[in-house]
Parts: structure tokens; sequence; C-alpha cells
């Protein structure tokens, strides 16, 4: 990460090895105990922007873009079936890796979405790093997908469009970028400007699709 969004003024970037050729980026700041803030899906460490100057007055607030997301690395598999690369046990040990590197051995966590599952995921793999955890807006998968019903289906229809087999999710999405944009992430009145472009950007990429 080259310089700070302007949603992040007096923040400082980072771009951190954490191991088999992936870097994680984001931003930090504050002097408090430190708290990780990871972001879900279609967002990067954008997201955070409203609530990190509440927060920041009382913890050492450490942002990062995930694994496949934002300025962070996207591995691609040479077997497009395995995805190990993305499994959240994988990415639990990006942000443990990350958080030593950066001092803390020990550390608060909130979590969004996908980044709430990568959290819950670390405080079972890792138990000793956590102080506190708290997970935003996540459900047990497998009980979601045993009972979907159609109101379900239609109102998670990402869930089922994007565990259809590569490469037809990229193709879709490549094809119209934008309009995968508007309707994944509903209502863009409700994004900042600048974080709604940061977002749809990502549809165009294709090895953020990709990942």
């Amino acid at each position: 990460m080259e310089q700070v969004s302007p949603l992040y003024p007096g923040y400082e970037p980072f771009s951190i090895p954490v191991g088999n050729n992936i870097t994680i980026a984001g931003v930090r700041n504050g002097t408090g105990p430190p708290l990780l803030l990871l972001h879900g899906f279609p967002q990067t460490h954008l997201i955070w922007h409203k609530v990190a100057p509440s927060l920041v007055k009382y913890f050492t607030l450490i942002i990062p873009d995930l694994r496949g997301y934002g300025s962070s690395s996207k591995p691609t598999s040479p077997n497009p079936d395995d995805h190990t690369l993305y499994s959240k046990s994988t990415m639990a040990t990006d942000m443990v890796s990350l958080m030593r590197s950066l001092g803390h051995p020990k550390y608060y966590i909130c979590a969004h979405d996908r980044g709430a599952r990568l959290a819950h995921k670390l405080c079972v793999d890792y138990p000793e790093k956590v102080e506190k955890c708290i997970l935003l807006d996540i459900c047990p998968t497998k009980a979601m997908f045993t009972t979907a019903k159609h109101p379900f289906a239609l109102l998670y229809w990402h869930w089922f469009f994007l565990t259809q087999a590569a490469p037809f999710p990229e193709d879709v999405i490549a094809a119209a970028p934008a309009v995968f944009a508007r309707k994944t992430l509903a209502t863009p009145s409700l994004y900042d400007e600048v974080a709604y472009k940061a977002y749809a950007a990502q549809f165009e990429d294709a090895e953020t699709v990709h990942a």
C-alpha cells in the first residue's frame, strides 16, 4: 500500500510479508491496546473508516486488507479445485503473522462478515492470541444451506453464485463488473464515494475476482 486513503488521515500505511510469498497491506494508528479490524465481502479495510475515529481514542488500530482483497496479495492455486490458499485457517495465520510482525503477541479483534469467519477460526486455532473478539453479521453456513428456502436464496444469491465452479463466476463478473458491484453492494448511497469506488473497482481486477 503506497499511500493512505483520504478516509484515514494521519494513519500509517503498511505492507508486511507474512510468509509463503504473501504480503498483507493496510493502515494503523493509535497508542492503546491493539485492536485488529477485519472487513468482509466485498469491502476492504476502508469499511471501518466511520468508526475508526472513535476507536482510535482507546486502541491501537490495525486495519488490513485480507488476502485476496484491496492491496494485499492475491495468490492463485495451480489446481482450480484446491481452495486451501483462501481457507479461513490459512487467512487466520496471515493475521497472526501480521500482528506478530507489528509487535502484538495478543490483541482484541472486531470482525465483520467473511472477516468474522476468519476471526472465528483464529480464535479456534490460536486462542492464546486473542484477548476478546466481537463477530459481526455471520451465521452458521452449513445450517443456513441445509434449511435454505426461496426467500433466503433470493437474499443471499451471491452465496450460491460464487460457489459455482471456476471460471463461470469470474467470466460473468468480468462481463459486467459495474452491474455486479451495484447488485452486490445493494445501496450505493450508504457508502462514502471514495469507499464505493474502491469496492467497485475490485470487480474490474481479474486477480481480485478470482480470489
